[in-house]
């Protein structure tokens, strides 16, 4: 049975403070925001707008990036980190957009449970996160320039590279602190890509079971469409995984997925009204 919708008095709270041209970001609550959001909101003193914070998480990465490269001549490890960080950037920008339009609208407070209270993404972003690092330091050096089964679902042939990833961009003998930045850096693009496919997930589950008015579904659509934009940003991952099999069919798996699931979930909104 559908669900009810949120009353107007709870949409007015969620909004509140947000005029038009307001550069103030919607109060996120423990329990009504992203994990991220919650830590970020938590830390004192830490009332960033949103075009400083994200500034800042790329400055701090980027500097690490360029201080490492320096120290332990690692050059060619720097364009990919540095398209990585400006991925888990977009990423950024997207959750935090997502996060303060969907805090204004008025839905069910099911969908509000389901895409932050559940924390669902965290728990994707640790399998993910685990099953990367397993295949980097795992499968990727037991079985580097052989063939790959999974190379047969990629829509073009691939040729893999004779060498391990993390040899290739850090040597035989990887130095422990880029080796860290890496797994930091890789696990903020797990994190943001496991947000992009629950709220994929979620949205199909909105539009299937719970009611909408029409000005709401027209604004979660333009959400929806954002949250395929994102997919398509990691796109530019895809260069630096070309001859990597395994790690380029999962990129082009996610951005499949998010959105074929995301245009359905617009789909059915279009169909709705």
């Amino acid at each position: 049975m559908s669900e009810r919708i949120a009353s107007d008095e709870d949409t007015a709270d969620r909004g509140a403070g947000v005029e038009a041209g307001d550069d103030r970001r919607v109060r996120a609550d423990f329990g009504d925001a992203w994990v991220y959001e919650s830590i970020v909101g938590a830390v004192p003193g830490a009332a960033l707008s949103t075009p400083v914070a994200i500034g800042l998480q790329v400055a701090v990465f980027e500097a690490g990036i360029l201080v490492l490269a320096a120290a332990y001549d690692l050059w060619d490890a720097v364009l990919p980190g540095t398209v990585a960080v400006g991925v888990a950037a977009v990423g950024s920008l997207f959750m935090l957009t997502l996060g303060d339009e969907n805090r204004t609208l008025d839905v069910s407070p099911t969908y509000y449970r389901l895409l932050f209270g559940s924390s669902i993404e965290v728990v994707l972003t640790v399998l993910a996160f685990a099953a990367v690092v397993t295949h980097l330091f795992v499968v990727d050096p037991a079985t580097a320039g052989g063939p790959a089964v999974v190379a047969r679902l990629l829509p073009v042939a691939v040729t893999p590279a004779e060498e391990p990833i993390v040899t290739d961009l850090f040597g035989e003998r990887p130095p422990a602190p880029a080796v860290f930045l890496a797994l930091v850096v890789v696990w903020d693009l797990c994190y943001r890509i496991g947000t992009s496919w629950w709220t994929a997930v979620v949205s199909l589950y909105r539009e299937l079971c719970l009611e909408c008015g029409p000005g709401t579904r027209r604004r979660f659509r333009r959400l929806d469409a954002l949250n395929v934009g994102f997919a398509l940003v990691q796109l530019a991952l895809v260069p630096f995984v070309a001859d990597r099999p395994v790690l380029l069919a999962a990129v082009l798996g996610h951005v499949v997925a998010v959105t074929v699931v995301s245009a359905a979930a617009i789909a059915l909104s279009l169909a709705a009204q």
